[in-house]
């Protein structure tokens, strides 16, 4: 562009927002306005072997698989003062020829049982691998329960096991939040 079409499109600009309308603003409605975000977290994330269900040393199945993730839930105050809906997506693929249980314990700083939810993971095969999709939807007062957990253990059952389980069980999952600021 030319030195002169830059200066015309910059009063042009200029004018327009100088000589624009202002409508009465009431600056007491600033109270009222209510912002509702949505936040969405990773949540927990494994992939097991079949061979974790089976020690090949002793030849005895191990039929529970356990761990401890640490949770990052909402940390302020205001934040949980304002959250009004929680929501975790827990997404299971299965290549394993068994159906498992899965149990989820939110647990406190002293390991006290908060709040818990589970789940069967439907069996798959190497060539058609399961997906089970489960949802956990938290009312107000388990949400409430909830934020005061630190940690989630879960633990991953299986009916039998033996050496010649192969495949793998994925796990993949996320926290959705529903805040209300107002």
């Amino acid at each position: 562009m030319k030195y002169s079409q830059i200066l015309l499109v910059l009063y042009l600009f200029l004018a327009f927002f100088t000589t624009s309308c202002f409508k009465n603003t009431d600056l007491d409605q600033v109270d009222a306005l209510v912002i509702r975000p949505i936040v969405e977290l990773d949540l927990i994330y494994f992939d097991i072997d079949a061979t974790q269900f089976y020690d090949g040393t002793t030849d005895t199945p191990n039929l529970i698989v356990r761990d401890t993730t640490a949770l990052e839930l909402i940390a302020s105050s205001d934040a949980r003062d304002g959250l009004i809906g929680a929501e975790f997506l827990f997404k299971f693929t299965n290549s394993i020829p068994r159906d498992f249980i899965v149990n989820f314990d939110f647990l406190s700083e002293n390991n006290e049982l908060q709040y818990a939810s589970g789940t069967i993971v439907s069996a798959g095969s190497s060539t058609d691998p399961m997906q089970t999709i489960y949802i956990d939807n938290l009312n107000n007062e388990e949400i409430d329960i909830v934020t005061l957990s630190n940690k989630v253990a879960i633990t991953v059952t299986i009916p039998a096991a033996d050496a010649s389980l192969f495949g793998n069980l994925n796990l993949q999952s996320k926290t959705t939040y529903f805040l209300e600021i107002n």
